[in-house]
Protein backbone atom coordinates (compact mmCIF):
# COMPACT_ATOMS: atom_id res chain seq x y z
CA UNK A 1 0.00 0.00 0.00
CA UNK A 2 1.33 2.96 -1.02
CA UNK A 3 0.86 6.45 1.17
CA UNK A 4 -2.46 8.05 0.42
CA UNK A 5 -2.59 11.66 1.21
CA UNK A 6 -6.15 11.51 2.63
CA UNK A 7 -5.28 9.48 5.18
CA UNK A 8 -3.72 10.63 8.46
CA UNK A 9 -1.16 7.15 8.56
CA UNK A 10 1.19 5.77 5.81
CA UNK A 11 0.22 2.00 6.63
CA UNK A 12 3.03 0.67 4.65
CA UNK A 13 5.61 2.82 6.62
CA UNK A 14 4.07 2.05 9.82
CA UNK A 15 4.57 -1.55 9.01
CA UNK A 16 8.01 -1.30 8.03
CA UNK A 17 8.83 0.65 11.61
CA UNK A 18 7.37 -2.24 13.20
CA UNK A 19 9.26 -4.58 11.42
CA UNK A 20 12.57 -2.71 12.13
CA UNK A 21 12.18 -2.67 15.82
CA UNK A 22 11.37 -6.40 15.58
CA UNK A 23 14.75 -7.12 13.71
CA UNK A 24 16.52 -4.97 15.71
CA UNK A 25 15.90 -6.58 19.21
CA UNK A 26 13.01 -4.03 20.08
CA UNK A 27 13.17 -1.76 22.91
CA UNK A 28 9.49 -3.01 24.77
CA UNK A 29 9.40 -1.55 28.23
CA UNK A 30 6.33 0.65 27.39
CA UNK A 31 4.69 -1.99 25.80
CA UNK A 32 5.60 -4.24 28.80
CA UNK A 33 4.54 -2.01 31.80
CA UNK A 34 1.04 -0.92 29.96
CA UNK A 35 0.98 -4.49 29.39
CA UNK A 36 1.01 -5.39 33.26
CA UNK A 37 -1.95 -2.87 33.75
CA UNK A 38 -4.25 -4.03 31.54
CA UNK A 39 -3.90 -7.06 32.95
CA UNK A 40 -4.36 -5.69 36.63
CA UNK A 41 -7.37 -4.21 35.34
CA UNK A 42 -8.42 -7.54 33.43
CA UNK A 43 -7.93 -9.64 36.99
CA UNK A 44 -10.15 -7.01 38.69
CA UNK A 45 -13.34 -8.25 36.44
CA UNK A 46 -13.36 -11.00 37.71
CA UNK A 47 -13.89 -13.30 35.17
CA UNK A 48 -12.32 -16.24 32.91
CA UNK A 49 -12.48 -15.53 28.90
CA UNK A 50 -11.72 -18.42 27.11
CA UNK A 51 -11.09 -17.24 23.58
CA UNK A 52 -9.27 -13.60 23.10
CA UNK A 53 -7.66 -11.28 20.52
CA UNK A 54 -4.90 -9.26 20.82
CA UNK A 55 -4.93 -6.62 18.34
CA UNK A 56 -1.14 -5.25 17.81
CA UNK A 57 0.41 -8.04 19.53
CA UNK A 58 3.92 -5.73 19.04
CA UNK A 59 6.99 -8.37 20.64
CA UNK A 60 3.69 -10.55 22.89
CA UNK A 61 3.98 -9.26 26.17
CA UNK A 62 0.20 -9.07 26.52
CA UNK A 63 -0.23 -12.07 24.49
CA UNK A 64 1.89 -14.03 27.02
CA UNK A 65 0.05 -12.48 29.91
CA UNK A 66 -3.40 -13.72 28.72
CA UNK A 67 -2.22 -16.87 27.56
CA UNK A 68 -0.96 -17.51 31.23
CA UNK A 69 -4.50 -16.50 32.93
CA UNK A 70 -6.62 -19.33 34.58
CA UNK A 71 -9.51 -19.91 31.76
CA UNK A 72 -7.72 -18.93 28.71
CA UNK A 73 -7.64 -21.62 25.76
CA UNK A 74 -6.97 -19.42 22.64
CA UNK A 75 -4.76 -16.23 22.11
CA UNK A 76 -5.21 -14.86 18.55
CA UNK A 77 -2.12 -12.53 17.79
CA UNK A 78 -2.59 -9.76 15.47
CA UNK A 79 0.08 -7.11 13.83
CA UNK A 80 0.87 -6.02 10.49
CA UNK A 81 4.48 -6.58 10.83
CA UNK A 82 5.78 -10.24 9.85
CA UNK A 83 8.83 -10.21 11.85
CA UNK A 84 6.93 -9.70 14.95
CA UNK A 85 4.64 -12.77 14.18
CA UNK A 86 7.64 -14.57 13.53
CA UNK A 87 7.93 -14.90 17.40
CA UNK A 88 6.10 -17.98 17.27
CA UNK A 89 2.85 -16.84 18.44
CA UNK A 90 0.24 -20.17 18.25
CA UNK A 91 -2.22 -18.43 16.07
CA UNK A 92 -1.06 -15.53 14.00
CA UNK A 93 -2.62 -13.80 11.49
CA UNK A 94 -0.97 -10.21 9.67
CA UNK A 95 -3.79 -7.70 9.44
CA UNK A 96 -3.58 -3.90 9.91
CA UNK A 97 -6.05 -3.13 12.85
CA UNK A 98 -8.02 -1.17 10.54
CA UNK A 99 -9.63 -4.28 8.57
CA UNK A 100 -10.20 -7.02 11.55
CA UNK A 101 -10.57 -10.42 9.76
CA UNK A 102 -12.70 -12.40 11.87
CA UNK A 103 -16.53 -13.40 11.83
CA UNK A 104 -19.22 -11.60 13.95
CA UNK A 105 -19.24 -12.83 17.58
CA UNK A 106 -15.96 -14.93 17.74
CA UNK A 107 -14.16 -13.37 20.57
CA UNK A 108 -14.60 -13.57 24.20
CA UNK A 109 -11.90 -10.76 24.86
CA UNK A 110 -10.40 -8.37 22.39
CA UNK A 111 -7.57 -6.57 23.87
CA UNK A 112 -5.00 -4.12 22.72
CA UNK A 113 -1.94 -2.50 24.08
CA UNK A 114 -0.45 0.81 22.70
CA UNK A 115 -2.09 0.34 18.87
CA UNK A 116 -5.21 1.96 18.01
CA UNK A 117 -3.68 5.03 18.23
CA UNK A 118 -1.92 4.67 14.72
CA UNK A 119 -5.68 4.02 13.33
CA UNK A 120 -7.06 6.37 11.24
CA UNK A 121 -10.48 5.72 11.72
CA UNK A 122 -10.65 4.64 15.22
CA UNK A 123 -14.55 4.77 15.11
CA UNK A 124 -14.63 2.10 12.00
CA UNK A 125 -12.41 -0.05 14.08
CA UNK A 126 -14.14 0.15 17.26
CA UNK A 127 -17.53 -0.74 15.30
CA UNK A 128 -15.30 -4.26 14.28
CA UNK A 129 -13.99 -4.98 17.35
CA UNK A 130 -18.07 -4.45 18.68
CA UNK A 131 -18.99 -6.61 16.07
CA UNK A 132 -16.70 -9.52 16.47
CA UNK A 133 -17.03 -10.27 20.38
CA UNK A 134 -19.62 -12.45 21.77
CA UNK A 135 -22.33 -11.65 23.47
CA UNK A 136 -21.06 -9.58 27.19
CA UNK A 137 -17.63 -10.16 25.82
CA UNK A 138 -15.26 -7.65 26.88
CA UNK A 139 -13.03 -5.08 25.22
CA UNK A 140 -10.10 -3.52 26.76
CA UNK A 141 -7.38 -1.47 25.45
CA UNK A 142 -4.98 1.14 26.24
CA UNK A 143 -3.61 3.85 24.02
CA UNK A 144 -1.72 6.74 23.68
CA UNK A 145 -2.91 10.27 24.60
CA UNK A 146 -2.94 13.81 23.01
CA UNK A 147 -0.38 14.78 26.18
CA UNK A 148 2.16 12.02 25.26
CA UNK A 149 5.51 13.72 24.27
CA UNK A 150 4.51 17.22 25.14
CA UNK A 151 7.64 18.40 25.99
CA UNK A 152 9.70 16.44 22.91
CA UNK A 153 6.46 18.00 20.50
CA UNK A 154 7.13 21.34 22.18
CA UNK A 155 11.17 21.45 21.20
CA UNK A 156 10.52 20.15 17.66
CA UNK A 157 8.17 22.69 17.20
CA UNK A 158 9.63 26.06 18.28
CA UNK A 159 13.33 24.65 17.03
CA UNK A 160 12.09 24.37 13.29
CA UNK A 161 10.18 27.50 13.56
CA UNK A 162 13.11 29.19 14.46
CA UNK A 163 15.67 27.12 12.27
CA UNK A 164 13.82 26.75 8.97
CA UNK A 165 10.93 29.39 9.18
CA UNK A 166 8.11 26.52 9.42
CA UNK A 167 7.33 23.50 10.96
CA UNK A 168 6.13 20.09 9.60
CA UNK A 169 4.25 17.48 11.38
CA UNK A 170 7.07 15.57 13.11
CA UNK A 171 4.88 13.98 16.40
CA UNK A 172 1.28 11.92 15.80
CA UNK A 173 -1.37 13.90 16.89
CA UNK A 174 -3.63 11.42 19.69
CA UNK A 175 -7.07 11.43 21.11
CA UNK A 176 -8.46 13.09 24.11
CA UNK A 177 -9.54 11.11 27.09
CA UNK A 178 -13.34 13.12 26.36
CA UNK A 179 -13.23 11.84 22.66
CA UNK A 180 -12.55 8.25 23.21
CA UNK A 181 -15.24 7.77 26.15
CA UNK A 182 -17.32 8.98 24.07
CA UNK A 183 -16.30 6.88 21.05
CA UNK A 184 -17.27 3.65 23.20
CA UNK A 185 -20.76 4.66 23.64
CA UNK A 186 -21.32 5.74 20.04
CA UNK A 187 -19.76 2.79 18.63
CA UNK A 188 -22.56 0.27 20.54
CA UNK A 189 -20.34 -0.82 23.56
CA UNK A 190 -22.00 -1.28 27.34
CA UNK A 191 -20.99 0.24 30.15
CA UNK A 192 -17.98 2.39 28.54
CA UNK A 193 -15.45 3.66 30.56
CA UNK A 194 -12.04 5.48 30.11
CA UNK A 195 -9.32 6.99 32.20
CA UNK A 196 -6.17 7.90 32.07
CA UNK A 197 -2.40 7.66 33.18
CA UNK A 198 0.52 8.79 33.05
CA UNK A 199 4.07 7.31 32.50
CA UNK A 200 7.14 9.52 32.97
CA UNK A 201 10.24 8.19 31.48
CA UNK A 202 13.63 10.00 32.01
CA UNK A 203 16.49 10.13 29.72
CA UNK A 204 20.05 11.83 29.67
CA UNK A 205 19.56 13.15 26.22
CA UNK A 206 16.82 13.56 23.47
CA UNK A 207 18.64 11.83 21.10
CA UNK A 208 18.31 8.58 23.55
CA UNK A 209 14.38 9.71 23.44
CA UNK A 210 14.44 9.36 19.95
CA UNK A 211 16.65 6.06 19.76
CA UNK A 212 14.02 4.46 21.84
CA UNK A 213 10.83 5.93 19.90
CA UNK A 214 12.88 3.99 17.24
CA UNK A 215 13.24 0.84 18.65
CA UNK A 216 9.64 0.73 20.22
CA UNK A 217 8.34 1.20 16.27
CA UNK A 218 6.70 4.71 17.50
CA UNK A 219 8.32 7.02 15.26
CA UNK A 220 6.52 9.27 12.79
CA UNK A 221 4.09 8.22 9.95
CA UNK A 222 2.25 10.57 8.85
CA UNK A 223 1.24 10.77 5.55
CA UNK A 224 1.56 14.89 5.52
CA UNK A 225 5.41 14.17 6.96
CA UNK A 226 8.52 15.19 5.26
CA UNK A 227 10.97 12.91 3.88
CA UNK A 228 14.08 14.31 5.08
CA UNK A 229 15.44 14.14 7.99
CA UNK A 230 15.77 16.91 10.35
CA UNK A 231 19.12 19.27 10.06
CA UNK A 232 21.50 19.23 12.61
CA UNK A 233 21.22 22.81 13.49
CA UNK A 234 17.22 22.30 14.09
CA UNK A 235 18.24 18.90 15.89
CA UNK A 236 20.67 20.77 18.40
CA UNK A 237 18.50 23.81 19.00
CA UNK A 238 15.88 21.62 19.82
CA UNK A 239 18.21 19.36 22.27
CA UNK A 240 18.90 22.65 23.83
CA UNK A 241 15.28 23.84 24.15
CA UNK A 242 14.15 20.77 25.74
CA UNK A 243 16.77 20.82 28.13
CA UNK A 244 16.03 24.65 28.84
CA UNK A 245 12.46 24.00 29.06
CA UNK A 246 11.90 20.80 30.76
CA UNK A 247 15.26 19.88 32.12
CA UNK A 248 15.21 18.06 35.67
CA UNK A 249 18.01 18.80 38.30
CA UNK A 250 20.00 15.91 37.86
CA UNK A 251 20.63 17.09 34.10
CA UNK A 252 17.90 14.24 32.49
CA UNK A 253 15.26 15.34 30.80
CA UNK A 254 11.39 13.81 31.09
CA UNK A 255 9.39 12.40 28.26
CA UNK A 256 5.57 11.69 29.51
CA UNK A 257 3.16 9.25 27.91
CA UNK A 258 0.04 9.65 28.56
CA UNK A 259 -1.59 6.34 28.39
CA UNK A 260 -5.75 6.14 28.00
CA UNK A 261 -7.44 3.20 29.11
CA UNK A 262 -10.70 2.16 27.73
CA UNK A 263 -13.12 -0.70 28.54
CA UNK A 264 -16.39 -1.95 27.11
CA UNK A 265 -18.55 -4.97 27.39
CA UNK A 266 -20.96 -6.03 24.00
CA UNK A 267 -24.23 -6.00 25.32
Amino acid sequence: MSADPMTLFDRRAWRLHRDRAARNGCVDFLHVEVADRLVERLDEVGRQFGTALDLGAHNGALSRAIARRSGTERVVTVDPSLAFLKAGYSISVAADPELIPFRAGCFDLVISALALHWVHDLPGTLVQLRRVLRRDGLFLAAMLGGRTLAELRTALFEAELAEEGGVSPRVSPAADLADVASLLLRTGFAMPVADAEAITVTYAHPLALMRELRGMGETNTLSARRRTPLRRSTLARAAALYAEKFGLPDNRIPATFEILFLTGWAP
